[in-house]
């Protein structure tokens, strides 16, 4: 009985351990469902009066569902097949957007998003628009996380590992989620902070970047720096960078708005 207890220790300690390596493996996933969220709703607020009409028309199609609550599916239906399309990678020391070495066949966030917005302006099915919506709201928010826009050789910091508020983590996830917990907001509260946040009038403007321009914005960021931490991050790492992060997310939410605006008439 003895040996039969040791080798189902031994096994349940096996199977622990391979749980454990692939949850700290397991790639991590744009914002986390605070940021998409808020995200979704600061953009809802500035939507067009027609645009708002079209996009509750859909919505209505599933019921219960508004926009912050459809941000996250893209990462709950997310396959192999769609994976790539939540990022881009840039060889290390450029942020020169290069399609054929950088987004090859457009299989990357910025041709996701190319192809979600023409369906969602086109005469298709609404079933096929409203999935085109979930999509777009998804990867908006995606390529203005500035690791969804970074280096190919760190998979955008994902193999960067760190600890942050005592936990195990790494760069990426400290950006979805870590500096955002740190403020310990919820939704209503974050976005009035989001939307406090000085941004210049250049970065706000009046109409919409290229989606070039947005990704390559993002990239600048990480290569900015002190963006990679010498070590562990402390609260001085936290207090520089979390301002830059609130600027994404009110600038996540202004761009999306503005694509809406023009896709869903």
């Amino acid at each position: 009985m003895s040996c039969v207890y040791a080798r189902s220790r031994l096994l349940a300690s096996g199977m622990l351990s391979l749980l454990l390596l692939w949850a700290f493996a397991a790639p991590v996933w744009a914002w986390g469902v605070q940021g998409h969220q808020v995200i979704a709703a600061i953009a809802w607020r500035e939507l067009s009066p027609p645009a708002r009409a079209e996009a509750l028309r859909l919505l209505a199609l599933e019921t219960g569902q508004s926009l912050p609550s459809i941000s996250t599916w893209a990462d709950e239906h997310r396959g192999r097949a769609t994976a790539p399309w939540h990022y881009l990678n840039f060889p290390r020391g450029t942020c020169q957007f290069d399609a054929q070495r950088d987004c090859p066949d457009g299989q990357c966030v910025l041709g996701a998003i190319e192809r979600q917005r023409a369906l969602l302006a086109s005469p298709a099915t609404d079933a096929e628009r409203l999935r085109a919506l979930k999509y777009l709201v998804h990867f908006v928010a995606d390529v203005h996380q500035p690791l969804h826009a970074g280096y190919r050789d760190d998979r955008g910091g994902n193999t960067v590992q760190l600890r942050f508020l005592m936990r195990g983590s790494n760069l990426h996830a400290l950006w979805d989620k870590g500096l955002l917990e740190r403020l310990d907001l919820e939704n209503s509260a974050l976005i009035a902070t989001v939307l406090a946040q000085p941004v210049t009038p250049e970065a706000l403007g009046s109409s919409l970047p290229t989606l070039i321009d947005i990704a390559q914005e993002s990239c600048r960021i990480v290569a900015q720096p002190g963006f990679y931490p010498q070590g562990d991050p402390d609260e001085a790492y936290a207090l520089r960078m979390t301002p830059v992060l609130l600027q994404r997310l009110a600038l996540a939410g202004r761009r999306l708005a503005l694509m809406l605006n023009q896709a869903l008439p």
